[in-house]
């Protein structure tokens, strides 16, 4: 590359810099000049909502270890019944966002939840209440184990099949190898979900809110809609934001060793006969089939059962017809950031594939400041940035599409930069060769090649953005209502009946990126293997 393409290429990535930093730096500018900082960051009132974010984080990330490890070993290295679909299904917890977890949670163990309905005629009059820490680390890890599961069995399927079989040789047996051969090189995948578990953790709105545990992102929100504090809610949201993105630096550093790892391929014919799992088949089925009732199958269910016997079959018909609008309206907006996303990446995943520098390095990480912060301090940040600075954004559908961009181009840039990857630069040369200039090359060669890992990106955009809640109830105009805004407003007055149908439409939205981009990869290798 030249060194002029170069600068225009770096000249292009300006704009997703721009879109990665401003809500922070903002943020902090706001927090450090609106009001008394101190008083604030009070350590009576501010310190004990940061030590519950912090073992919320920390408990998260240790229980999607201990579901999602276990689980991808038992369906990619074990002769596990069904073992491909299984793995299918456990992704799939993916789609339905936690909030809505949280919402099924109460409605089926809640003090007059189903069970507790169930045994009444037992002489049960009331269930323990489930919510605080205990309950808000029951939903979240439930709903992001599959980080770690994923990650995991990519990881195991990339594990040399010859050190192993090398051990077995020397006498070690299976759980043996597995410590000391296997598990090192998956530790990075392990240790990379489990950061992915506790960073969305850290920056959960909804569920948090549901069951009244009160940590940063539920501090800052009441300080800025309950108090009308927006000095205090800045703080807070700045101290949140510093706290993910020491996160997000670990997590970037244990994703390169990750990379490193991922560039050894194994041959399928090479691959590990799966072990018989003999005694431990049931108690293996078990687990497995466990977690996915818990995870899958009880929310669809509980929401289902809401959705037909409780609402009638008038109130159902109205509630979609109050619903679709606000999906059209979640789908516009996450079709919008997503091709925001992918304009921004496309020039970020050029710079970073085919002119390695340490600019090139250094864009690529402040790409990530906004996937490091929460949806709430996005939210707050653009909140004051459109008040002040750009008061013809304010509560339009334009800043809510910025905020999910802010937040989701990491996931654009990721699949651009895997897309990038796979384009091999002859092919590109020898169109040059023939005459083609640099942009016939990027519409002709390149981007026809790049599509497939484009495309994941603008997927995993889409995915994520229609799940979005705080940033959206911090930004929406009025009148603007999205499947997750509908949720929130019905779960305020405890009407959760009344939340099913927009809990199902958000989640059979969501099953259609989940099932491109995890379930129906899985289907074509169970076919082609």
């Amino acid at each position: 590359m030249t060194p002029a393409s170069r600068r225009l290429l770096t000249a292009l990535c300006v704009p997703a810099l721009i879109i990665a930093v401003a809500p922070i730096v903002y943020l902090a500018l706001r927090a450090l000049t609106d009001g008394d900082l101190a008083a604030a960051l009070d350590a009576r009132i501010i310190g004990p909502a940061a030590l519950r974010t912090i073992v919320l984080a920390v408990l998260v990330g240790a229980g999607a270890v201990l579901i999602g490890v276990p689980f991808a070993i038992l369906t990619i290295r074990t002769a596990l019944p069904l073992r491909r679909t299984a793995l299918a299904l456990g992704a799939l917890p993916l789609a339905i966002p936690s909030y809505v977890g949280a919402l099924a949670l109460l409605g089926a163990l809640g003090p007059r939840g189903l069970l507790a309905r169930a045994l009444e005629p037992l002489g049960v009059d009331r269930l323990p209440v489930i919510d605080g820490m205990l309950g808000s680390t029951v939903v979240l890890t439930l709903f992001t184990y599959p980080y770690v599961l994923l990650l995991t069995a990519a990881a195991l399927r990339r594990v040399d099949p010859t050190l192993e079989q090398a051990a077995r040789g020397m006498g070690r047996g299976t759980f043996d190898t597995f410590l000391r051969i296997t598990f090192p090189q998956i530790r990075s995948a392990v240790l990379a979900g489990a950061l992915l578990a506790a960073l969305y953790a850290m920056s959960d709105f909804g569920v948090v809110s549901l069951l009244r545990l009160t940590t940063l992102t539920r501090e800052a929100f009441l300080r800025y809609d309950a108090l009308y504090d927006p000095g205090g809610a800045a703080a807070v949201g700045l101290v949140l934001g510093l706290m993910a993105l020491l996160v997000v630096v670990a997590e970037q550093w244990t994703l390169r060793g990750s990379t490193q790892a991922a560039r050894r391929r194994v041959r399928a014919r090479d691959a590990v006969a799966p072990l018989e799992l003999g005694r431990l088949r049931g108690p293996a089925l078990v687990f497995i089939l466990f977690v996915i009732a818990l995870a899958l199958v009880l929310p669809l269910a509980i929401l289902c059962w809401w959705a037909i016997t409780l609402a009638g079959g008038d109130g159902l018909l109205d509630q979609l017809r109050e619903t679709l609008p606000a999906a059209l309206n979640a789908a516009g907006a996450s079709a919008a950031a997503a091709v925001v996303c992918v304009l921004l990446a496309l020039p970020v995943a050029a710079l970073v594939t085919r002119a390695p520098s340490r600019t090139a390095r250094v864009i690529d990480s402040l790409s990530f400041v906004g996937y490091a912060l929460p949806g709430i301090v996005v939210g707050l940040g653009l909140v004051f940035l459109a008040l002040r600075s750009a008061p013809f954004l304010y509560q339009t559908v334009a800043i809510v599409v910025i905020a999910y961009s802010v937040r989701l181009l990491p996931q654009a840039i990721g699949g651009a930069r895997s897309g990038w990857e796979r384009v091999d630069p002859r092919f590109e040369q020898a169109a040059r060769g023939m005459g083609r200039g640099p942009l016939d090359v990027l519409v002709r060669v390149t981007l026809p090649l790049a599509a497939p890992g484009v495309l994941a990106g603008a997927a995993l955009v889409f995915l994520t953005a229609i799940k979005e809640l705080p940033a959206t109830l911090l930004l929406r105009p009025n009148g603007f209502e999205t499947p997750a805004t509908l949720i929130w407003e019905k779960t305020r007055v405890a009407e959760y009946a009344s939340a099913a149908v927009p809990a199902l439409v958000v989640i059979a939205i969501s099953v259609i990126p989940v099932y491109l981009l995890l379930v129906r990869p899985e289907l074509h290798r169970r076919r082609d293997g």
